[in-house]
Parts: C-alpha cells; structure tokens; sequence
C-alpha cells in the first residue's frame, strides 16, 4: 500500500441503566453520550477502521467508499463486482484481514444473481491506493458462496468476523426466507460458518461427521445481521426474529438455535411458532426482544472511552431506531440500556479511540448519516 498525502487526494466534500428482564423492551430516557454528525452516505451498510484512521464504508447499491473522518474525504473504491441490491440484498459486510499491515486484504460480503437465483457471496481484494489518490481493491476474488442460491431478495446476512487467533473466519448466511433450508444438513443457509482465510471449510468443524456441510459451525437460524468475540473468545450473534423474537445467541460449536422449529416470536401471518422451552433440543437465546427491535450490526465493546460499558454488547436497531446495550456475564447476557436514536440504525462500531460509531441505514426516513457518540462533559 503506497502512502499519500492528504492534499494528493481528489477531495468529495461533506455536507454538513438498570438492567432488565430478558423479554422486555428498556428505553432509557436521557443519553449519556454526545452525538456528532460527521457524515452523510447513500444507504450504508457497514464499516470498518482503518490502520491510519480512515474508514472503509459500504453502500446498499455497491458502492465502496474510503471516508477520512477527519476532513471529510470520500473515495470510491474501484474493483466492487456487480451487487444485486433489490430487497435486502447490499454490498454487505468489510473487514480487514488480521494481517492486514502485511497483506492489505480487505473481506466483503454481497448479494448476487446467477444461475438458480440469488445468494450471498464471501470475497477478498487487495487494498490499493495510487499516488493520484485512485483507489481500488485488486485481484478481487469470491472465496465462498452461500449454497444453495433460491430465488427472493431477504435474508442475507453476510456478517464477517475473524477469531481472535486470526486463524478462522466465521461468517452468517441467513435462510433466504426459506424457512427449511435452516435445519437442512446439506445447505449453508440459515447457519454460522467457519472458514479458513481462503474461504475453505476449516477442519475439524463440529458437524462435518455426520453428514452436514463441511463448513458448518452452528445451525437453526434466521436472518444473523451480527457477530462479535469477547474478550475471552466467546462467539455471540444476534439475529431477526419473524415477528417478534429478535434475540442474541451464544454460538457453541454443534449446536441446533431452533429456527424455524422453535421461536419466541410468531409468523408474520399470525401462526404460531413454539417458543424456546428447556428439553426441546434447541439452544434457546441469551436475550429476546417481543415486540421486535430489528437488530443491525453487533460489537463487544473494549474500548476506554466509555469505561462504564467495556464488556458489553452494543447493536444497533432497525424497526426500534435505537441503539441497544447488552450487559454480559460470562455465559449470560441481559439487557440493559436502549436509547432512541430518532432513526435506523444500521451498524455499530468501536473507533481507535473508544469512541462508538453509528450509520443509519437511509432508508424507511432515515438519512445515512454516520455519527459519532462521545461522553456528555
């Protein structure tokens, strides 16, 4: 990656607690952070920092945005393969590689047509900025595709996250709105994966024995739009729940989470679904949400900045346009905080310096603005 300076690069100006029961919504009256607005984008997706502090966004349409925060700068990112962005289908997900300062590997995740319908598709690119400031990601392969593809626009996912080695890449395919293919063996829909960096199904996968999908790690879910490591290597995701039962999971190797057997929600129709109850077989939720919030994003929050909060989960939501805290212990989790953020809420992440960042997700009223959330004094 060949260094430039700042006025090289072709400038695209801005415009400018008490914890709760599981099962029950907590709005918080007052904020006890400042919101900045830095930015404002065309339906962001997701985000991820930068070794030097600039930003890699991502916009539904397929766009791929390099954003200096701290002059406003916007950079397309060329190299992109062509995204099918109707329904819920996005440029989805990015991530950089663990080794990121040797390699300059950037992982993104996308929706796409071809033959049998559409899926969600796993990719790499090369991190590359000319002197003239263009930037591009180069030798942009898939590395993985969601099997099978089904036709339908809903239900992606497409969640990235390496573990904390950096030897795995666990990464969420949701079911399509197929329902079914959760609790299919053979597909990867409705399931969390664990791959190798190439993308190959890593060994030892906890299923591969009995006849599932080599790269399955975890099975019977939804629509997983987060995944996020603690600080002891515990994996956790959230997941839409169909009306109603959003919920937070502890991914264990193996494990069958239920849908769309079991639900604390119900069918949009009405019909029921069977809640989570002990003995089922499934693995019930550490926390569910009825009426739903529609999560987007998850993080584990590590940083300095708010140390009131450093352990907890933060998610944003979609339908509730608020941002969520999760308080976890060990194992367990419950709620703790939500606050009304005035709009959807799309992705939550941890900046260098502790600070959390936000992008609304432009649609349904809201702008796409990124914001930046500070201690109040």
């Amino acid at each position: 990656m060949r260094k430039i300076s700042a006025t090289a690069l072709p400038l695209i100006l801005l415009a400018c607690s008490a914890d709760n029961a599981t099962g029950q919504n907590a709005p918080a009256a007052d904020k006890p952070f400042r919101t900045s607005i830095i930015a404002d984008f065309d339906s962001p997706w997701a985000m991820t920092f930068m070794p030097d502090g600039r930003m890699l966004v991502t916009e539904k349409a397929g766009e791929m945005l390099l954003f200096d925060p701290r002059n406003g700068t916007k950079i397309p990112v060329s190299g992109i393969p062509k995204v099918d962005s109707a329904g819920q289908g996005a440029l989805m997900d990015v991530v950089l590689s663990p080794q990121f300062d040797n390699n300059h590997m950037v992982y993104f995740s996308f929706s796409e047509a071809g033959e049998g319908g559409k899926g969600v598709a796993l990719a790499t690119g090369r991190f590359d900025q000319a002197s003239d400031g263009t930037t591009k990601l180069d030798g942009v392969k898939v590395i993985f595709r969601g099997d099978p593809k089904v036709d339908g626009n809903g239900h992606y996912s497409g969640r990235i996250a390496f573990s904390p080695d950096g030897r795995y890449l666990f990464f969420t395919n949701g079911d399509r709105q197929k329902f079914d293919p959760a609790q299919d063996p053979k597909s990867t829909l409705g399931k969390v994966l664990r791959l190798n960096p190439d993308g190959t199904a890593a060994r030892g996968n906890p299923l591969s024995s009995k006849g599932f999908n080599p790269a399955i790690w975890s099975y019977g879910h939804r629509n997983l739009l987060g995944i996020a490591f603690d600080s002891d290597g515990r994996l956790w995701e959230q997941e839409m729940g169909p009306q109603g039962g959003d919920e937070i999971n502890l991914i264990k190797p193996g494990l069958n989470y239920g849908w769309p057997k079991a639900s604390n929600g119900t069918h949009y129709d009405g019909r029921d679904i069977p809640d989570h109850k002990a003995g089922d077989g499934f693995e019930a939720p550490k926390v569910w949400w009825n009426p739903a919030i529609s999560p987007g994003g998850l993080i584990y929050y590590s940083g300095a900045m708010f140390p009131q909060w450093k352990g907890s989960l933060f998610l944003g939501g979609l339908s509730s346009q608020a941002l969520i805290r999760v308080k976890i212990d060990g194992e367990n989790a419950s709620k703790a905080d939500q606050w009304d953020m005035g709009a959807r809420i799309r992705e939550v992440e941890q900046g260098p310096d502790g600070a959390l960042w936000l992008l609304e997700d432009g649609g349904k009223g809201s702008q796409g603005r990124l914001l930046k959330l500070t201690p109040v004094g």
